[in-house]
């Protein structure tokens, strides 16, 4: 009975993503909330029936390859990625090339640039997409000879075969896979935000987990080539360096770290300039100094700066939450406590996001992953709550509902307390454990 159960939310669910993925526009709020939701509920219902461990690997590959053709809805940052690939197939340097300033030349309408143009959300700033992205952009745009459809598709086969690479490389190191099935591959905000709408994490946190998987098992380098790869491919890995270094001592830690740094320098030395770092620079400042989206501290903070100097305080804020998240992540790595590494990295992220100006819903993915090997299950119900952000964009120019974030964090921030409080007390450890 279980298996039929099981059977019949699954085709319910190919429903669901079909229509997320080809039929539902970000401006469609209430449309997208009810498909999401349907959609949320049937994955609970099918975690609660316990399946097979090659059942939920067959509906969690068939979920995805639902979304293999479809073009993202959700995102517009694959424009992006498309710019900077196009870039660089035609042998230019994405990282010196901004787009307001490029996109009106002949060159590039030759290399059909023009037409993403208008597409692109920060053509005003400088590629910040770490080298293992621009290759993977750079390869695609070649193989897909000016297709834009070719190009989304040949990124996301890229990106699902590098998840399932390193699903079965923790396969392999018997990591707890059981749960990371559960809690992370099935979750629907997993499967919409990452393949459905083309975002990197998926592959950074298969790397990231690698990196976790082969330091429980003594072998650091490795695990420092991996979490190389992360970092090539997302900068949030780098958070975790300090808890890596209390974990494994200074000495190894410092080297831990010498590694990482120095193959990143190896695969960004195909376009490094003295611009590069510069422009790159100044795109990252300005992200902790102007964006905002879906923040908890932040937003309470800028209220502050309303109320008594009469304007938004993000330079200064960002630079002071950015530093309250340092001292929270150092206390929290080195600090000694009965926590385990991953509880401490769960601690570690969800202080970071606490902290930043910005907030994406796909960003939360990492959350989910990391808590996958832990007893800590509120950033799953924040994944269950995080479509309620895209109400910002049912209106032009886009518009917060803060009353929506406002219950997200709350119900999140009231889950996470329980859970921090039930656990201080009771400590329930789970085998995965470095």
């Amino acid at each position: 009975m279980n298996q039929r159960v099981t059977v019949f939310l699954g085709c319910a669910s190919v429903l669901g993503y079909a229509a997320l993925g080809y039929c539902v526009e970000r401006d469609a709020f209430g449309l997208f909330l009810f498909c999401f939701a349907a959609t949320f509920g049937a994955y609970a219902l099918i975690i609660r029936q316990q399946p097979p461990l090659k059942t939920l690997v067959f509906w969690a590959l068939a979920f995805r390859l639902i979304l293999l053709a479809s073009t993202p809805a959700l995102s517009d940052d694959y424009f992006r990625f498309v710019w900077d690939g196009r870039l660089a197939a035609a042998g230019m340097n994405p990282y010196l090339v901004l787009p307001s300033v490029f996109y009106g030349t002949a060159l590039a309408q030759n290399i059909h640039l023009t037409e993403l143009f208008s597409h692109l959300n920060s053509p005003q700033y400088y590629s910040v997409y770490p080298p293992l992205n621009q290759l993977v952009f750079g390869v695609s745009a070649w193989l897909s000879n000016g297709s834009l459809w070719a190009n989304i598709l040949l990124i996301r086969v890229f990106l699902l075969a590098a998840e399932a690479a390193c699903f079965l490389v923790l396969v392999y190191f018997k990591y707890p896979v059981r749960g990371l099935l559960l809690f992370y591959v099935l979750n629907p905000l997993v499967i919409v935000e990452l393949t459905g709408n083309l975002h990197f994490e998926g592959a950074m946190i298969g790397f990231l987990l690698v990196a976790f998987a082969l330091l429980r098992r003594q072998m650091v380098w490795l695990s420092a080539v991996f979490m190389s790869l992360a970092v090539a491919t997302k900068l949030l890995p780098l958070v975790f360096l300090p808890l890596i270094v209390s974990r494994i001592g200074w000495r190894k830690g410092l080297a831990y770290g010498a590694v990482v740094g120095g193959i990143n320098l190896v695969l960004f030395s195909p376009f490094f300039s003295q611009e590069l770092l510069q422009n790159v620079a100044s795109s990252i400042n300005l992200y902790f100094q102007k964006f905002e989206f879906n923040a908890s501290l932040y937003y309470l903070v800028r209220q502050v700066g309303y109320w008594y100097v009469g304007y938004n305080i993000i330079a200064k804020a960002g630079i002071a939450l950015s530093a309250l998240a340092l001292s929270g992540i150092l206390l929290v790595s080195f600090a000694k406590s009965k926590w385990r590494f991953h509880q401490k990295a769960v601690f570690v992220l969800t202080i970071y996001f606490a902290c930043a100006t910005t907030v994406h819903p796909w960003y939360v993915a990492t959350l989910v992953a990391l808590s996958s090997a832990t007893n800590f299950r509120f950033p799953v119900v924040w994944a269950a709550l995080l479509p309620l952000t895209y109400a910002a964009y049912s209106t032009q120019p886009y518009h917060e509902n803060l009353w929506l974030v406002l219950l997200e964090y709350a119900v999140v921030g009231f889950v996470a307390y329980k859970e921090i409080s039930i656990n201080s007390k009771t400590p329930q450890h789970t085998a995965f454990e470095i």
